[in-house]
């Protein structure tokens, strides 16, 4: 069978949603996928990262609790079979089955674009009378760095996979793949050094936010590099040696290159409608690709929101929009999506954690509100209950002119739980006397939710 009225390109997260929908509608569905269905998230990303993260964090809660019996450190064996068991050993044999399950046609092989509605794999051309959805995610971005090609390194990739914990490790860049892999492996018994460019991890968050990470991760015997860039790669008895710009060098077991994502359009064949290879595929919100009215895209290759929940979410708006064939559909509605300008969550899974949602002060400022912006310690009776020492802040960021708000950031252990309460908020634009009334279960955390209406003047 070639003939279908969707084809979707990539069988990851993004693209299984996105097929599931136009299946669920009984359009006749194809999913190409070249590795594995399932995709990064599964194999190489959510998954096995947070994995690796949360042994180490329940062992550090529990030491923050006196009378709770804890051992002095982590079974690195048991930690990585766990891994292993939730990438299903990288096999994707349940994956495919629930693909098939749900009505959809498995192709495996790289699906490449070669005209109008038509895609071919590994050889095969196959049709699609209403959409090509386009959902083959991001690859790493590699810098240009003398004598990097001819060393071995590690990607994202064989950070989540390795079978062994590296007696050091160097990571390259400060962004979430740095510091979260930085940590896990430095808790798992690694010698970890981080090396950014900037003055603090996490930069596109709120400074707060990476400053307890980089508290965080020096209480783990992470040796943080600050202010420096890469020069060169070299090797030398067995280690891989970075040089910087100031002159020194840090040198370790593995490199970890964790410089950023590019949108996945190589070798895809979207040159012949005017995109540029490695560049992201400009989308409106239903997910239609600017200029090409049958072909769709969404997920990390349309530079949006490079995240899993938020590519699922664009993925389930496109799939709507080609069932119903919505072209201009009210915003906020299910072929529609709107989220991504104003409320997309991120939870960075250091210990302390950080969660935020929608924009940071700095960007509501760039976007001309009138703002306030409250700041407080997460200082609370939950907060005291839940670890002795807490440490943690928060920041609420008001739309005066709407009394609504435009941002949350939470920082400190477990806040993960915290934002889905400031998601809501922003989406349903609550006002903050509205909010006054969610009154926060005694004792927990989201006592804090009452210390900021409090310190806004409520």
């Amino acid at each position: 069978m070639t003939d279908f009225d969707v084809i979707v390109i990539g069988g990851g997260p993004v693209g299984e949603n996105a097929a599931a929908r136009t299946a669920a509608g009984g359009l006749r569905t194809a999913l190409v996928e070249a590795e594995r269905v399932g995709g990064e998230c599964s194999y190489w990303a959510c998954m096995p990262s947070k994995a690796l993260l949360r042994p180490g964090h329940a062992l550090a809660a529990a030491r923050r609790v006196p009378g709770v019996p804890v051992g002095d450190r982590l079974d690195p064996v048991q930690v990585l079979k766990r891994r292993n068991s939730f990438t299903s050993d990288w096999d994707d044999s349940g994956q495919v089955e629930w693909a098939e399950g749900a009505g959809l046609t498995v192709f495996r092989g790289r699906g490449r674009l070669v005209g109008e509605r038509r895609v071919e794999v590994d050889g095969r051309v196959l049709t699609a009378a209403k959409a090509v959805v386009v959902c083959t995610g991001s690859v790493p971005r590699i810098p240009s760095l003398p004598g990097l090609s001819d060393v071995p390194y590690w990607t994202s990739r064989e950070a989540t996979s390795a079978q062994e914990v590296p007696t050091s490790l160097v990571v390259l860049g400060g962004g979430v793949v740095g510091v979260e892999m930085a940590q896990a492996w430095a808790r798992l018994g690694s010698k970890v050094t981080l090396v950014i460019s900037g003055e603090r991890p996490l930069p596109k968050f709120e400074a707060f936010a990476g400053d307890l990470v980089a508290e965080g991760l020096r209480e783990d015997g992470v040796r943080i590099v600050t202010g420096v860039k890469a020069t060169g790669v070299s090797t030398s008895d067995g280690e891989v040696s970075l040089r910087l710009s100031d002159d020194t060098s840090v040198s370790g077991e593995h490199l970890l290159i964790a410089t950023g994502r590019l949108p996945g359009t190589f070798d895809l064949g979207v040159e012949q409608f005017g995109f540029t290879a490695g560049k992201p595929l400009e989308v409106d919100d239903t997910g239609r690709v600017s200029g090409v009215d049958w072909l769709y895209a969404a997920g990390d290759v349309t530079g949006r929101a490079l995240l899993t929940h938020q590519g699922k979410y664009a993925a389930r708006a496109v799939g709507t929009a080609i069932v119903t064939g919505a072209t201009d559909p009210e915003p906020w509605t299910a072929p529609v999506a709107t989220a991504d300008h104003t409320a997309v969550p991120q939870v960075v899974f250091t210990d302390p954690e950080v969660a935020s949602v929608g924009w940071t002060e700095a960007q509501a400022r760039e976007a001309g509100l009138e703002i306030r912006v409250i700041d407080l310690d997460i200082a609370v009776a939950g907060s005291s209950l839940h670890a002795d020492g807490y440490r943690g802040k928060a920041r609420m960021i008001v739309d005066e002119k709407k009394r609504t708000l435009v941002g949350v950031t939470f920082a400190g252990p477990d806040v993960a739980e915290l934002i889905h309460a400031a998601t809501i908020a922003i989406v349903g634009e609550v006002t903050v006397d509205r909010l006054w009334h969610a009154v926060p279960a005694y004792p927990t955390i989201s006592e804090v939710w009452l210390r900021l209406l409090e310190a806004y003047g409520l």
